[in-house]
């Protein structure tokens, strides 16, 4: 299994409705993707640190694939779509990972 994870990282004055990612930004990856081997998303939003410092991500969305293939071809045909929307619920520049999910 292949899981995608896409992280935001916080910089200063940073904007992020998490409301508009956990609702409409999610449900927008559940129907794009779903016709292309979706099998999970789970949506994070990072808890804040002590003392008011940053965490290193403020959410994270993570995408589970049967395979890379899977993957690429989602990604390939709806990867403008999804990235298109980031401008509607935050100005930070995602930090992508992909990763062999071990079980």
């Amino acid at each position: 299994m292949i899981r995608m994870t896409v992280s935001y990282p916080p910089h200063e004055g940073f904007q992020f409705d998490h409301h508009y990612y956990q609702s409409t930004h999610a449900q927008l990856i559940r129907d794009r993707l779903g016709a292309h081997g979706l099998v999970k998303l789970e949506i994070d939003q990072t808890l804040p640190e002590p003392g008011g410092k940053l965490p290193a991500s403020v959410a994270a969305a993570h995408m589970f694939f049967a395979d890379v293939d899977s993957f690429k071809a989602a990604m390939a045909a709806e990867g403008k779509v999804l990235g298109a929307d980031r401008t509607n619920y935050t100005d930070i520049v995602p930090v992508v990972v992909i990763s062999q999910v071990i079980q």
